[in-house]
């Protein structure tokens, strides 16, 4: 009995705003600040299109040989994608006309060619943290677009109840919006349903590969990147160090299931202590302190239809009309081959 208890408590108790309150207050978190909602950017909204636009088209042009009914409906594309695909060929030395003989890359290596990096999943570096997302090839220069959070989209008013329960991969914009990025059980078959739903003939509105092990759209893991938070509190406890953090001051807290942004409302200031015992302690948190950070970006309407079959995310109702929403990753810092991402699950806005 007690023990089934506690674990109905553990799954249900990141919706329990009196107990996300006290964490805040007794653990050391690492915050992120912003003015204000609407300066939450870390690069241009058009800097993150473009990111977008220039890998989907380059995972399109490597998948060309299977785009034929989609091409078939649009001629235009099919002859600007023909141009590209032919300056592709004549850049990695193949001299055949013919498209069917073009050489097919795994998802992986078209983002490698295109960005310079490539990102997977892994066992974390965190202790008892499951999996995490590594940086497996390459270089990411601050500032680029890592990852994206891949889910199904759901406005306020919209039922998420049952999906939330037990669920620990459900974002919260700031605007209320949530994406969940649950691969498993009821969440799964509803982002299914969506997006066959959606799809018109041969055009698929959204990825549904993100589901799998084998991924269309390599980017789509950012639901597996951990807290850094978590990471400098264990350190600290290894280390036999001690911290504390007050948070001073009126708050409005609003919350969801999990805790894949947690937003502070009104006048907040935070003080942080912490007594360091061991000199090693420093650079191990600074090792593992937030490399990324969330950035929401609204789909334009004039996004290429096409390319919308690597977009990881879909509305849960079609009947509203609005830009789709999505969540993707943006490093803070140059991030090297081996690294594993770190996110600030907690942003303050005040």
């Amino acid at each position: 009995m007690l023990r089934e208890l506690r674990r109905r408590w553990r799954s249900y108790k990141y919706r329990f705003v009196p107990w996300l309150a006290l964490n805040l207050r007794r653990q050391r978190r690492t915050l992120r600040y912003v003015p204000e909602s609407s300066q939450d950017k870390i690069i241009a909204d058009e800097d993150v299109y473009e990111t977008l636009l220039k890998t989907f088209k380059a995972l399109f042009i490597n998948d060309f040989s299977r785009q034929a009914d989609i091409l078939a409906l649009l001629p235009e594309v099919k002859r600007q994608y023909l141009e590209l695909l032919t300056v592709e060929q004549k850049r990695s030395g193949v001299n055949s006309c013919s498209h069917q003989a073009q050489h097919v890359f795994c998802p992986e290596e078209v983002l490698f060619n295109t960005l310079g990096f490539t990102v997977s999943r892994d066992r974390s570096s965190l202790v008892s943290a499951g999996t995490g997302v590594f940086v497996t090839k390459g270089f990411v220069p601050k500032g680029t677009v890592v990852s994206m959070y891949p889910g199904t989209v759901y406005r306020k008013h919209e039922p998420i109840f049952f999906q939330s329960l037990g669920n620990p991969f459900i974002f919260r914009c700031i605007d209320g919006v949530l994406i969940d990025g649950n691969d498993k059980g009821l969440s799964r078959s509803v982002y299914r349903s969506c997006s066959r739903r959606d799809q018109l003939g041969p055009f698929q509105m959204s990825d549904e590969s993100w589901l799998t092990a084998t991924l269309q759209n390599p980017l789509a893991v950012g639901q597996y990147v951990n807290n850094c938070s978590h990471v400098s509190l264990l350190v600290c406890q290894m280390k036999g160090t001690h911290s504390k953090s007050e948070m001073v001051g009126k708050h409005t807290w609003q919350s969801t299931t999990g805790l894949r942004q947690f937003r502070v409302a009104d006048q907040v200031s935070q003080y942080c202590s912490m007594r360091l015992h061991e000199k090693t302690a420093h650079s191990d948190i600074y090792k593992k302190a937030a490399n990324v950070c969330y950035q929401e970006f609204d789909v334009p309407g004039h996004f290429p239809v096409e390319l919308k079959q690597y977009l990881p995310n879909i509305v849960y109702s079609h009947d509203i009309e609005s830009h789709l929403r999505c969540v993707v990753l943006v490093t803070l810092r140059d991030i090297k081959q081996g690294e594993e991402l770190f996110s600030n699950y907690y942003t303050v806005v005040s």
